[in-house]
């Protein structure tokens, strides 16, 4: 699409949320439901199009994807009258006699643009919570994802006007496009260096942001942790849909007496989920392009690799890696490494894991493996970071019930659930004064009277 085509579609989104159609509730619980049902009539086809993306199998396209996105529309059908109720709260004795309360409202017209490690989620989720809030949605899905691009498109060309939801498809031309036009508000999720060129364009319009990013994410160990489930674990997370995952374990720090154990409890867990020739696994998906792939490949030293390292050109495939004797100056440590790529370091002392951890950028997410409550309390209060987990890997993010966004450079606002909605809503706070009663103190000319009256109300 070309400018003009662009600035058309988000003046007719903007004409047609100033209808008032968006406000109505039953309005938005209809088009939760046309999305459902349009998104298990095509299930088979989602998954298809995931599969040629990302080599995804249906079982992890289900979980990490179609099954997520199903689970948030559900859950907003359930709470989405609780959620757009006005909110009365309590009135100060000197505006008597009022009723004060917040009013959610939509924002208007919202532009959400998707990465493409999980582009069908990643896309649907953000657009499920804004609909649910009432706006118009322009959605734009990465180029590097084309065949999930396209069955979304189909999707939501199939359940809604253009003037309501539309896919703007394509690349860099259209994404400049995009953000030169006034939206109401943008939600991002991708690489840090986009984001902030996307706050940047967003600030010629004063348009606010939620900015998902990521970041390095540390999965710390201890000597107290069980270290056989911690590998299991921490196994799943950091290869699930081949390292591409931005919540992902981005690098081990341990505590440097049980970094032995460990490592042969992670290597014994990488053959056992993903067999001793995970190349030759048909559930091992992919890295998503050959820009990518070379990469991550930089990113391996050879010589400090103790499990995996081969690697299939021809299908873009990384067998789950393993780096030893990794230092923070190392090259793997210089950038997110999103890929199947898991560096071990250690400490000597839970404090010094934490200052270490508190002198780099704010990660998206971070996790601990210990069966001490005293580090539990210490590392979670003293660290900052989006979200996590104690004991267990990125599944604190496939809830409804909490919300889920970066802290510092790994982003900002969240979503998901309640959160979800807050995000895509303005809440006006308003006070219906009534007519029957006027208090004088507050009118010239001042008296002394109203002025003692002033300062025992306002104290």
């Amino acid at each position: 699409m070309n400018a003009q085509e662009i600035n058309q579609i988000v003046k007719k989104q903007r004409s047609f949320f100033y209808s008032g159609s968006t406000l109505d509730l039953t309005y938005r619980m209809n088009a939760l439901i046309k999305l459902k049902n349009c998104i298990q009539k095509y299930t088979d086809d989602i998954h298809q199009a995931l599969k040629k993306d990302l080599g995804k199998s249906n079982f992890e396209s289900y979980m990490c994807e179609t099954g997520l996105v199903l689970s948030e529309i559900s859950y907003m059908l359930k709470h989405i009258h609780s959620f757009a109720r006005e909110k009365r709260v309590r009135t100060p004795l000197a505006q008597f006699h009022s009723r004060s309360y917040q009013k959610p409202s939509p924002y208007g017209v919202v532009l959400i643009m998707s990465p493409w490690n999980y582009p069908f989620l990643l896309t649907i989720d953000p657009l499920v919570d804004a609909l649910t809030a009432g706006n118009t949605v322009v959605m734009k899905p990465s180029a590097y994802s084309p065949h999930t691009s396209a069955i979304i498109a189909k999707i939501i060309a199939e359940c809604f006007p253009a003037e309501y939801v539309t896919v703007v498809t394509g690349g860099r031309a259209e994404n400049t496009c995009l953000l030169q036009e006034h939206f109401d508000y943008i939600f991002f999720t991708g690489s840090q260096i986009v984001g902030k060129e996307v706050m940047r364009q967003a600030s010629e319009h004063l348009t606010p942001v939620t900015l998902e990013l990521g970041g390095k994410s540390p999965c710390i160990v201890d000597k107290t942790a069980n270290l056989s489930l911690a590998a299991k674990r921490i196994v799943f997370g950091k290869f699930l849909n081949c390292g591409q995952t931005c919540v992902a374990p981005d690098y081990i720090f341990c505590d440097r007496t049980i970094k032995d154990a460990l490592m042969k409890e992670i290597t014994r867990q990488i053959s056992l989920q993903f067999s001793p020739a995970p190349l030759n696994n048909p559930d091992y998906g992919k890295i998503i392009n050959e820009k990518h792939f070379n990469r991550i490949i930089d990113l391996i030293d050879i010589e400090k690799t103790v499990v995996g390292g081969h690697y299939n050109r021809d299908s873009l495939q990384i067998e789950p890696t393993v780096m030893d004797h990794i230092t923070f100056e190392d090259a793997v440590m210089q950038e997110e490494i999103f890929g199947p790529v898991l560096p071990i370091l250690t400490f000597d002392s839970i404090e010094e894991a934490i200052e270490t951890i508190n002198q780099r950028p704010h990660p998206l997410a971070l996790y601990l493996f210990t069966n001490s409550h005293k580090n539990v309390d210490i590392v979670t209060a003293r660290c900052g970071f989006g979200g996590g987990c104690i004991n267990d890997t990125i599944i604190h993010l496939a809830t409804s019930e909490m919300g889920f966004g970066g802290f510092g450079e790994s982003g900002m606002g969240s979503y998901h659930g309640k959160e979800g909605f807050r995000t895509f809503s303005h809440y006006k706070s308003i006070v219906d004064k009534k007519t029957w009663l006027d208090l004088p103190m507050r009118y010239q000319p001042y008296k002394e009277i109203n002025n003692q009256l002033i300062h025992f109300f306002l104290k």
